[in-house]
């Protein structure tokens, strides 16, 4: 039933689909690993037990997560054996050890301290647990660095060679190769992407139980960090996201041309199409809207300056114009309406109404996954803006993929798409479970059974002894309580 479709489509609606369920994961704890870091660091401060009731709070959130996160990025890591061998054999002699260096690195320090992090609040001292801590949020850190590396790599490829059986090698030095040309400012957008997206989770969390209960203490904090967040680092980001667009101006110009929808070029001044319908086929911008000249001034800082189209670009090296038009559209939309918020919420500080505006609280709710939505929408205008290559200029998809029949890829499509609906969408429901109860005074942290760990190698041991009781299981108050 699948031989009429096309085996290299359905290879990329895999790696799409799989890719969008594993960017929200490490989107969310990256910003959520600082914010742990900060409401330790402030306990340990301040000794006030609010903030130590809200990393415990989160610390469970954080947990699960994290695992999702993990397991998620595994099977992409196989999709590039399975579907994408050929990819893999003509840029793995450079991605390789950069991948490679973000397992020896980044995954390394985040296993080695998160259990210390998860388990370890009454076993450590509070230095050593709070040094687990940002070992962990830095470990999130080093995992973005060579990740999005890797990633800016593929978008501007430089210090290479092409070797004679058709690799790609490194030519002079690693470090042209890692801070290639766009990776500064992807770097940048994304960790500040990952941070808002946060800030807003827990702005929608504390904005839900104020709803509720406007005198809730911990809600009350929580929102005030959030809209702190969002006031502060949306401009910031909202400045980002302009000087990486002037870069992949530079770098990658038919993105920017889909991004702003210019089938045509405008030598006396280009419009910001606010508005339209992509035709690629009759290569013009149906029902359009815009503002005359505006993008040339966004774009070059003058009206007047000429701006190149699509029609300059040989059909089979144009982009997809329509998902990358709107997706576009959706990532800017959504980072204006975080200023909005921050405003909104520094009008409503400034009037000392911050925990008294119920509409407040209901937008900051609505836009409680906006920082989700906005990821996915960004990571779609730059992947489907970098088309028709997989490394830009160099390597074109259709070369990249695996000789599969298309029945083998959509079998294991299936396959992925029931089981992440099931598995992830079981992850989520808990986490929202948990996001449902307001935190309290004494909060919880993540639970450690009686029996410890479990084992899943070598000899499993019986119940817990003690010594010169022989097998006598030990009383109830000599167990180690759990946190």
């Amino acid at each position: 039933m699948f031989d009429s479709l096309d085996a290299l489509l359905l290879a990329r609606i895999q790696f799409a689909f799989t890719v969008s369920f594993h960017f929200i994961f490490p989107a969310f704890s990256i910003g959520l690993a600082s914010y742990l870091a900060v409401l330790e660091g402030l306990w340990l401060k301040t000794g006030k037990q609010l903030y130590l009731d809200l990393f415990k709070y989160w610390l469970k959130i954080f947990a699960i997560a994290f695992a999702m996160g993990v397991v998620s990025g595994i099977v992409m890591s196989y999709q590039f054996g399975t579907n994408w061998s050929v990819f893999s054999d003509i840029t793995g002699p450079i991605l390789g050890p950069l991948m490679a260096y973000e397992v020896l690195t980044a995954f390394f320090l985040e296993a080695g301290f998160l259990g210390v992090m998860l388990f370890g609040m009454n076993r450590v001292g509070k230095k050593l647990h709070f040094t687990a801590t940002l070992m962990v949020a830095v470990g999130t850190f080093i995992s973005a660095f060579w990740i999005l590396s890797v990633n800016s790599w593929m978008h501007t490829p430089v210090g290479f060679t092409t070797g004679a059986n058709g690799q790609l090698l490194p030519e002079a030095s690693w470090f042209e190769i890692v801070f290639n040309p766009s990776f500064p400012y992807r770097l940048v957008h994304t960790v500040i992407a990952a941070y808002l997206t946060t800030a807003f989770v827990v702005g929608g969390v504390a904005a839900w139980h104020l709803l509720k209960d406007k005198t809730n203490g911990h809600a009350r904090k929580m929102f005030s960090m959030a809209m702190w967040m969002a006031a502060l680092v949306a401009p910031i980001q909202i400045f980002a996201g302009d000087m990486h667009g002037l870069n992949t101006m530079e770098h990658q110009p038919q993105k920017v041309m889909a991004m702003e929808g210019h089938y045509e070029s405008h030598p006396e001044g280009a419009p910001l199409y606010l508005f339209g319908i992509p035709n690629d086929e009759e290569q013009r911008l149906d029902y359009a809207i815009g503002i005359p000249k505006l993008s040339s001034l966004i774009l070059k800082h003058e009206l007047d300056a000429p701006l190149a189209g699509l029609d300059t670009i040989p059909d089979e090296d144009q982009p997809p114009v329509l998902p990358v038009f709107f997706a576009f559209r959706v990532m800017v939309g959504i980072g204006f309406a975080m200023l909005g918020i921050g405003v909104w919420s520094m009008f409503a500080r400034y009037r000392k109404k911050l925990y008294d505006w119920p509409w407040l609280h209901r937008a900051a709710v609505l836009m409680g996954p906006s920082g989700f939505v906005a990821v996915i929408a960004g990571w779609i205008t730059t992947e489907v803006g970098r088309q028709p290559f997989t490394v830009y200029g160099v390597l074109r998809t259709a070369q990249s993929a695996s000789p599969l029949d298309a029945p083998a890829v959509a079998a294991s499509l299936i396959a992925f798409v029931v089981i992440y609906f099931a598995v992830f969408g079981a992850g989520t429901w808990y986490i929202l479970r948990l996001m449902s109860h307001p935190p309290h005074l004494g909060e919880k942290g993540v639970k450690r059974t009686e029996k410890g760990p479990v084992r899943t190698a070598g000899i499993t041991p019986g119940p817990t002894q003690n010594p010169g009781r022989g097998n006598e299981p030990l009383p109830d108050h000599e167990v180690a309580p759990a946190e």
